[in-house]
């Protein structure tokens, strides 16, 4: 029953479906294929509107080609072929005048020279990108912020506008962080290719050495800054020879130029206790209680400024003093709080350790403090009694043999000593003011003689070589500095061995600091003294003499 049901459903349904086909094909005879159907004038005003007609697009060509040069029509058409031309039939109707409108000769943009000018030039030429206008209005004071000091041009100079103290800020980051060479094409020279055929291979004929070694120096005769790649290829680039043969020359007077470079090398793990210049090479060596000595390649250009040659750490050593040698700048001096010290060898790489002064170990319970003569066949080092005064060590600096005593009386110990010029002798002074000149080449003292209103002396320094008395080592001033921040300046000109004054008068006295002094250092020709005190911030002062 319910199959039956079913089936006579699908009949009815199928018989449905014929009769609406029949309808559709009944409604579609008549109409033929090749037949379209007529637009009435509503469609065609809608079609004109949105697509335009024939007569409005030969009015906007005529427009749009305005004064703009078109080739003739008939010119391009005898350059086609019979095919081409016989498939123009669908312009049947076109007048030649707006055939020739129909085509237009498209060509490449042509950039003016000064466009190209303006795209090749400097970005110095071209300015700045954006500029405020309130930066002419801004004041800016220099004096008030310590930070801001250092731009200043003179001393007594104050506020500033916003666009000069921008020129500033940009001159003083140029500084610190010169422009890379490859940011510069005009400072590139071009190299024979010779030269770079052999930079690939590896190796260089010793001519090419030569000529890249004179490109190096400078004008002048002035020690040039070497590479750290020819620095590494062989010690004796960092020892060199031990003669000078440049002469030192003498700064302009009233003329102080100072400019901050780039940082030394990233920050080291403790403070830095001593720094010294090799004597010959651009070559920096610092130290510290990290027990670390460090040595940098002073280069203060990109991409790597100033890198590390090398470094050295002694376990247990906190460093106090490290010094080159004056004539063997291959050897390294440094000690701390111990009782000996270290000797390095930058040939070789050994390291030598002094342990003891044999018959004076009781006397030198530390070997902190000590200085090589200028000649460097002595090494001083001051020794820790105090008892009846202080007294002085001097030491063969080949063979860290003891070869005599200086003795001085008075409380407190040694204040410091200073070599002479030559290094044929000292001048030791005590904590009570009492200076005593010794003679290396007798070995004996050849004078005393106490400072004008010493209170508590705590450095002495001498400078000006070749104005003073020879027998004194040539040193024509001296300088001692007192914890009261007084610094005495005695010019001995008029002295000898035999006629120095018991209580000479200064030339000149410095009473700018306040705090102890703890730093007294001349110039090589004796023009300017520098006076500091680590106790205050900002302590230091520059003195033309």
């Amino acid at each position: 029953m319910t199959r039956s049901k079913s089936r006579n459903a699908r009949e009815a349904q199928q018989q449905t479906l014929s009769s609406h086909d029949d309808d559709l094909s009944d409604a579609f005879d008549g109409f033929s294929g090749g037949e379209s159907i007529e637009k009435d004038e509503v469609e065609a005003e809608l079609e004109r509107i949105v697509f335009g007609d024939d007569a409005g697009f030969f009015e906007d060509l005529e427009q749009h080609a305005g004064s703009k040069a078109t080739p003739n029509l008939d010119e391009l058409g005898s350059a086609l072929s019979e095919d081409e031309v016989a498939g123009q039939d669908d312009l049947h109707g076109v007048d030649d005048a707006d055939k020739n409108k129909l085509f237009f000769l498209d060509s490449a943009p042509v950039y003016s020279s000064e466009r190209k000018e303006g795209r090749d030039s400097s970005p110095e030429s071209r300015g700045a990108a954006w500029v405020d206008p309130d930066d002419e209005h801004v004041l800016v004071s220099l004096s008030s912020n310590s930070r801001l000091r250092k731009l200043r041009v003179a001393e007594d100079e104050d506020q500033i506008n916003g666009k000069e103290y921008i020129k500033r800020l940009r001159r003083q980051y140029e500084r610190l962080h010169p422009r890379p060479d490859w940011a510069n094409p005009s400072t590139l020279k071009t190299k024979p290719r010779k030269a770079k055929r052999s930079a690939l291979n590896g190796r260089s004929s010793p001519s090419e050495k030569s000529s890249s070694d004179s490109e190096m120096s400078v004008d002048g005769g002035e020690q040039s800054a070497r590479p750290l790649a020819d620095l590494l290829q062989n010690i004796g680039g960092l020892v060199g020879s031990t003669t000078d043969t440049t002469g030192r020359k003498k700064l302009r007077p009233e003329v102080i130029n100072i400019q901050r470079t780039k940082d030394v090398g990233p920050p080291q793990p403790s403070s830095v206790a001593s720094l010294a210049f090799h004597p010959i090479h651009p070559i920096l060596l610092s130290s510290g209680p990290a027990a670390t000595l460090y040595l940098h390649h002073i280069s203060p250009h990109p991409p790597n400024p100033n890198p590390l040659v090398t470094s050295l750490h002694i376990r247990g050593v906190s460093i106090t003093t490290s010094v080159f040698h004056p004539t063997a700048p291959a050897r390294v001096i440094f000690s701390g709080r111990r009782r000996y010290f270290h000797a390095w060898d930058l040939a070789s790489g050994k390291i030598d350790k002094i342990s003891q002064i044999h018959g004076h170990q009781h006397e030198q319970r530390s070997m902190e403090r000590f200085k090589l003569s200028p000649c460097g066949r002595w090494t001083g080092l001051v020794g820790s009694q105090r008892k009846g005064g202080g007294n002085v060590n001097v030491l063969d600096a080949n063979t860290s043999q003891w070869v005599a005593e200086v003795r001085v009386e008075g409380k407190g110990g040694v204040a410091d000593f200073e070599w002479w010029g030559d290094g044929e002798g000292l001048t030791l002074t005590s904590k009570g003011g009492e200076a005593v000149e010794w003679d290396g080449r007798s070995k004996r003292i050849v004078a005393r003689w106490m400072d004008e209103g010493a209170v508590g002396t705590t450095v002495i320094a001498t400078g000006g070589k070749g104005g003073g008395p020879k027998d004194l080592g040539g040193n024509r001033w001296i300088a001692i500095g007192s914890s009261s921040g007084i610094v005495n300046v005695y010019d001995r000109r008029g002295w000898s061995r035999d006629t120095i004054p018991a209580n000479p008068t200064p030339t000149k006295v410095f009473d700018q600091l306040t705090t102890p002094i703890s730093h007294l250092l001349f110039s090589p020709q004796g023009q300017i003294m520098v006076m500091a005190s680590h106790w205050k911030k900002d302590a230091l002062r520059l003195s033309e003499q």
